[in-house]
């Protein structure tokens, strides 16, 4: 394993740091706090490629690798991490799918939109349950003459109500495996039939729940084989635990900065709080947390980039990232005291980001029950 930059990849890790420094960090605060879709932001992102980080050159995209993706999503989140979610929803969520189960067809028509920014895409997997597991699928799709007809509730769905089309996991058979049967679609997102509403999270992540009445697609929407579209669904799911990840260490990255600087700044007893050992021991303990969070999630990218096996090193990246963030912001509030839980200061917003981060594409227990069948357990 590898994990030395490229030239290009060099290049990507400048180009987003100049980016998110510029354009984002100022304004990080405001776009949590409004909630909204950062559309401008977007489309300045699109311009430069951010979007399109592993789209073929023909639709449009930069063609990177997704180790390339993971170093972007690292150093997007670190300056505002509402709009390095976005950026991993496509990349990852949405147009990946498509680049490696969707038919010719299917790829011109909605990658050069996702590549230029005009379009939104999201994935909707997630159900009442929030399992990340073939069993938890339940929406149904029952086929038609023309097509299908998708009935049922989706959850947790990111961006939705900005999306002008979702892939959405869906059920077309019951079977005793419940792996199979489950098929992936590419639904318009005005699509009659097709209601949403925001769910209330701790982190104003734009969460919708997506109801489907008789909501009807057709039959070229299909993306890959019908009845097989849990290995899609997985491995979407896999890489998007991964990109969760590099989003968690940006967070991670951020929050060692503020506690460091203040640190450095804050005097009791006419000295810098940072100069007693017991501060400089915990700053040690998130320095080690944050570069262990930082190289377990380069593996897994590493591992996805080369194509290989890697639910073994998702989950241990997934798990650690997680336990890493707890230990931190538990340190970090320590040393910055009253100050570090005001609604005046920032580090409750990566507070409250890590927490949702915590729980995304699977929980700890979730990622550690993979770990342990990866080990024959």
């Amino acid at each position: 394993m590898d994990l030395s930059f490229t030239n290009d990849q060099l290049m990507v890790r400048n180009m987003a740091r100049e980016f998110a420094t510029k354009e984002l960090e100022p304004k990080a605060a405001e776009i949590d706090e409004k909630g909204e879709f950062p559309h401008d932001s977007i489309k300045k992102m699109a311009e430069l490629g951010m979007l399109s980080m592993t789209i073929p050159e023909k639709y449009g995209g930069a063609a990177f690798d997704f180790m390339s993706l993971a170093i972007a999503i690292e150093e997007i989140s670190r300056a505002c991490a509402s709009t390095g979610v976005i950026v991993a929803v496509h990349n990852s969520l949405a147009c990946w799918p498509i680049v490696n189960w969707g038919t010719d067809a299917q790829k011109e028509k909605y990658l050069p939109g996702i590549a230029s920014g005009k379009s939104v895409a999201t994935l909707a997997m997630t159900e009442k349950d929030a399992r990340y597991e073939a069993q938890a699928v339940v929406l149904k799709a029952t086929a038609g003459k023309d097509g299908y007809v998708l009935t049922g509730t989706k959850m947790f769905v990111p961006d939705a109500g900005s999306a002008d089309w979702m892939l959405v996991v869906a059920r077309t058979g019951d079977t005793v495996n419940p792996e199979r049967g489950i098929t992936v679609f590419i639904v318009d997102a005005k699509s009659s039939g097709i209601s949403y509403a925001p769910l209330a999270g701790m982190a104003r992540d734009k969460l919708f729940e997506v109801a489907f009445h008789r909501v009807k697609v057709p039959r070229e929407n299909v993306v890959g084989e019908v009845g097989k579209g849990w290995e899609i669904a997985r491995r979407t799911a896999e890489r998007a635990a991964a990109m969760k990840c590099c989003d968690m260490v940006g967070v991670l990255q951020r929050v060692l900065e503020m506690t460091l600087d203040y640190a450095k700044e804050r005097k009791q007893f006419e000295k810098p709080i940072g100069s007693f050992q017991v501060i400089q021991h915990y700053l040690a303990e998130i320095a080690t947390d944050v570069d262990g969070a930082r190289f377990s999630a380069y593996q897994a990218a590493w591992r996805l980039a080369e194509g290989k096996p890697c639910l073994r090193e998702v989950a241990i990246a997934k798990t650690f990232a997680a336990d890493a963030f707890e230990r931190t912001i538990t340190k970090s509030h320590q040393i910055f005291g009253a100050i570090g839980v005001t609604i005046d200061h920032d580090l409750h917003f990566y507070t409250t980001r890590g927490k949702a981060a915590m729980l995304s594409y699977g929980d700890s227990d979730f990622w550690r029950e993979a770990v342990a069948q990866a080990m024959g357990l």
